[in-house]
């Protein structure tokens, strides 16, 4: 059975290409986004790497570190992230995860558990290492997203997510379709109006179970 929602997630060593890891004592205090891919020297996931490393700013605004995982070695990481700079114009500053043996990508239940690498395997053998987990301080999982091979994933609506997130979590609301920050949140149909009216202050009553405020601060 995949990771859950709220799922405490799996705890692992690893080799990055900056050095060796223990997952949840890098993560500390901080939220992490977890992000996979099929192999290194690829065109749509060399695209997302730099889309990645041209966000950096963004994710240390949020105290969110983020980190990569790929079924290829170290080595090969270090020499592709001059293929990512060229390509995003900015040198990646987050290590990436080597999973030679399949160890992390198998305990995120990314591939099958029977899954292995053939001799000159090509993307399509790991086809399913296409994932992106948000991971609370709490060592939980809060989102994924799994996407095929031919669609490059969208790390707006990542830092979007993120942002819902650490806002919903943060201020004991929920967010509605396409909000942005600086947009309407929904107060929880938990609260009643007077509550609401204490928390939130003024609001609106769209219908009986949904009630819009301004964002708190």
């Amino acid at each position: 059975m995949g990771l859950r929602i709220n799922d405490t997630v799996p705890d692992f060593s690893a080799e990055t290409d900056e050095g060796p890891i223990s997952f949840h004592d890098w993560i500390g205090d901080s939220w992490a986004i977890l992000f996979s891919h099929p192999k290194d020297f690829t065109p749509v996931c060399t695209t997302e790497f730099g889309a990645v490393a041209q966000l950096s700013d963004e994710w240390k605004k949020r105290g969110t570190k983020v980190i990569g995982v790929s079924v290829d070695g170290v080595e090969d990481h270090k020499k592709w992230k001059a293929d990512i700079e060229k390509v995003g114009g900015v040198a990646p500053d987050f290590p990436i995860i080597g999973d030679a043996g399949l160890e992390v990508s198998k305990a995120f239940d990314m591939l099958p558990a029977d899954a292995y690498l053939p001799d000159g395997r090509t993307p399509a053998d790991s086809a399913t290492v296409r994932s992106v987990f948000i991971i609370g301080p709490d060592k939980q999982l809060k989102l994924s997203m799994t996407y095929p091979m031919t669609v490059g994933r969208n790390f707006a609506e990542v830092l979007r997510a993120l942002d819902g997130l650490q806002m919903s979590i943060g201020k004991g609301v929920a967010t509605p379709a396409n909000w942005v920050p600086g947009g309407d949140v929904i107060i929880p149909v938990a609260v009643s109006d007077e509550d609401a009216k204490t928390k939130f202050g003024e609001f609106e009553t769209v219908l009986p179970y949904l009630r819009t405020t301004k964002a708190p601060a």
